[in-house]
């Protein structure tokens, strides 16, 4: 998840970063955040060898963002046994978070009787020491069971006020104690709106009204090491009253809404998995040992190169590893061998057994990375694995009859979305014809360099013929291919791709096929792409999702604008009837409603993305939109208005001192109150938070000096403040 912030939401990921150093200055050097086992692995259900190393990626990857030594790790659903505890502990992990209902039994560490506290009984305002095979100890916690099932399930979160005064409820008395609770991140805002504000308003009112002492489990511990020990379930979990049958057996627990399904496709697939696993490992082990000192070692410092793969990362953790220096083949073998390796774990990612159905997306995800493994050893090994992953993979049932079982499904579903070279070079191509794409580019793991392109035009049709040097950023793997796409209009394009085979041979189909296209005989410039690129053919459906909804909008621009227009006349003509025909109670003509529609939705998007946001402006447009009963498209008009507004933020941001921004936003906001549908103003209202704690102060202290414009913006400040809901710092201007 971080990997994913750290490229496309770079402010969230930034501010988590800060919230780490900042705690680490509040709490006497332990920070808030944990590491976790690297992509959400049931450990107890994984060799020795994945647990290890799921481990090692969990903290060196938080390592090498949080720039410190992890302190606690997460396992995923709580899922433990005493292995995966002492594999943590050799790893220098101090503690974890488990469920109340997978303590067994205690006792004073000096004692000798037990207490049975299964059942969840076991009391969650202290530290417990668990005893490990190999000698190791480590601190457990375990939460508070019912506030946590207050906050997920029975609306806690309504009010942070009463989420605090529920957590200071468990001091029965004045003694020292920990409150503690541990939930699903999502609770905070995706399950729960506004839950991430509920949280900051619980803390900050138990912090500022010294009703407890705020700490983390870090700080807890270098104070008030465990007295007693615990006994824990093996093979437990928070989210399976079964253990960890959830992910393995049809053991009844499921997401709920389906009664007549079942889950027995869950063992199935997992045999499936860890046969690929252990059939594919002997022959990594082989390979890699051609060229790596330890490949086990080299899996698990593999990390370093996932975090960061520049050329320097990989040099140097060649140098680390290799028996010899390697040629730029030999490179590409070991990168493809390490990402096999990757993929093996990422197909043991947790929530594909967690749902109700085997075709869901999630199952089917764990399945493309199961994909990939093949795809990979393909490449790499002689053996073919995929006959016999196939042959289990059948013994998964689907709940859904079209589906059928695990084979159909990768046939479906997984087959197709497998990439090879000659996929993204027609990506590449197909995007040309729409864009710029300049001299080299992006495409997801991939990046292309153009070495020849060559465009030609037929009245509406179009021809591009090209070359092209695609290559994964992951594996290193480069090939060079020559591309021709014909446009004729539309969503009507054919594409051909295959291997660069020298000058000759491009300058002989570039010639024939531009010739045919020159002449106007588009069946044959067609036959043509499939002379030369054979079985290579690609459309429109060829390209990655996000690309083809852009192209396509591209495509039925003109076409949407004339509709529109014509739309529009015909609303401009009969408004006065429309409306009258509304407020009568009259059936409309659905050409009519729709003429409305499409013509008040297009207005309302005009101005609420535009520079003004004049509340005067909107408001008519609004009332006219309810005369003429016309169905807004709330959900559009939302996202326009939201991403205007958080743009006017940002420009406050940068200039803070800026009036004249100051007033826009403060104008955008008083618009909100006429709109009959909401808006999503959380980006806004954090960027508005940073903007008003960062200067208040200093604006507030030129206040006091007379200054008539930092008078002027204190005062919009405060206005500020309340249109988006925020709290001001504290003290007089």
């Amino acid at each position: 998840m971080l990997l994913w912030m750290q490229k496309y939401a770079p402010d969230a990921y930034e501010a988590i970063l800060e919230g780490d150093r900042q705690s680490l200055e509040k709490f006497s050097g332990h920070g808030n955040a944990l590491a976790q086992a690297y992509n959400h692995m049931i450990l107890p259900l994984a060799n020795s060898r994945d647990k290890n190393t799921q481990i090692i990626w969990g903290i060196k990857d938080f390592e090498f963002r949080f720039g410190r030594k992890p302190e606690g790790l997460w396992l995923p659903e709580t899922a433990v046994d005493l292995e995966t505890l002492d594999l943590m502990a050799q790893h220098g992990i101090d503690f974890a978070i488990l469920a109340p209902s997978q303590a067994s039994r205690v006792r004073p560490i000096d004692g000798t009787e037990w207490q049975d506290v299964s059942g969840g009984r076991i009391y969650p305002a202290i530290a417990y020491r668990v005893s490990l095979p190999s000698g190791r100890v480590m601190a457990l916690f375990f939460y508070d069971g019912p506030i946590a099932q207050a906050l997920a399930f029975e609306g806690l979160l309504d009010n942070g006020e009463v989420f605090a005064n529920r957590l200071l409820s468990a001091f029965a008395d004045d003694s020292p104690r920990l409150v503690h609770i541990a939930t699903d991140g999502e609770s905070y805002g995706h399950h729960h709106r506004g839950g991430d504000m509920a949280l900051a308003h619980a803390l900050h009112h138990i912090e500022s009204n010294g009703l407890a002492q705020v700490t983390n489990y870090g700080r807890y511990l270098e104070h008030h090491a465990p007295t007693y020990e615990v006994e824990i379930f093996e093979n437990s979990s928070w989210s399976c009253v079964h253990g960890v049958e959830r992910w393995r057996s049809d053991c009844g627990c499921n997401s709920g809404g389906h009664s007549g399904w079942n889950q027995g496709w869950r063992a199935p697939l997992r045999a499936a998995l860890d046969w690929l696993r252990d059939a594919v490992n002997p022959a990594f082990e082989r390979l890699a040992g051609r060229f790596l000192t330890d490949p086990w070692a080299a899996r698990d410092d593999y990390i370093d190169i996932i975090v960061d793969r520049s050329p320097d990362r990989i040099s140097a953790f060649l140098n680390r590893h290799a028996i010899r220096p390697l040629s730029s083949e030999d490179e590409i073998t070991v990168l493809k061998l390490l990402e096999l390796q990757r993929h093996a774990m990422l197909m043991y990612t947790s929530c594909g057994w967690f749902f109700d159905e085997l075709s869901g997306i999630e199952t089917v995800q764990v399945i493309q990375y199961a994909g990939r493994t093949l795809q990979l050893a393909d490449q790499l090994f002689s053996d073919s694995f995929e006959p016999g992953f196939l042959e289990r993979l059948e013994l998964a049932r689907s709940n859904i009859p079209e589906h059928r079982d695990g084979h159909n499904i990768y046939e479906k579903f997984v087959r197709p979305a497998m990439l090879d070279m000659k996929d993204v070079g027609a990506h590449y191509a197909l995007s040309s014809l729409f864009q710029d794409i300049g001299e080299r580019s992006s495409i997801y793991a991939y990046s292309a360099t153009r070495e020849d392109y060559r465009s030609f035009q037929v009245g509406g049709s179009r021809l591009v013929i090209g070359r092209a040097t695609v290559t994964s950023e992951i594996t290193r793997v480069s090939s060079s291919l020559c591309f021709g796409v014909l446009h004729l209009g539309d969503h009507n394009i054919a594409c051909g791709t295959g291997e660069y085979q020298g000058a000759q041979k491009y300058e002989a189909l570039a010639k024939e096929i531009s010739t045919a296209f020159a002449g106007a005989d588009f069946p044959k410039t067609i036959l043509l792409l499939g002379k030369y690129f054979g079985s290579s053919t690609y459309s429109l459906t060829s390209l990655f999702a996000d690309e083809r909804r852009k192209v396509l909008n591209i495509i039925m621009g003109p076409t949407l604008i004339e509709a529109e227009a014509a739309y529009s006349s015909i609303y401009e003509h009969h408004a006065p009837l429309i409306r009258f025909m509304t407020g009568s109670g009259t059936p409309r003509p659905q050409l009519l409603s729709i003429a409305a529609d499409l013509c008040l939705n297009a207005k309302l998007r005009k101005v609420l993305q535009g520079e003004g946001l004049d509340p005067d402006v909107v408001k008519p447009l609004l009332e006219e939109a309810h005369l003429a009963g016309a169905n807004l498209d709330a959900t559009a008009l939302s996202l326009l208005l939201a991403a205007n507004i958080e743009r006017l933020a940002e420009q406050l941001l940068e200039h803070p001192d800026d009036l004249a921004h100051l007033e826009r936003l403060n104008a955008a906001a008083q618009l909100l109150r006429t709109l009959p549908f909401e808006v999503n103003l959380w980006k806004t209202q954090n960027i508005c938070y940073r903007i008003l704690n960062t200067c208040c102060p200093d604006f507030k202290e030129k206040a006091h000096s007379d200054d008539e414009a930092a008078r002027e913006w204190v005062r919009l400040s405060r206005v500020l403040g309340e249109n988006f809901r925020i709290r001001l710092p504290s003290g007089p201007v």
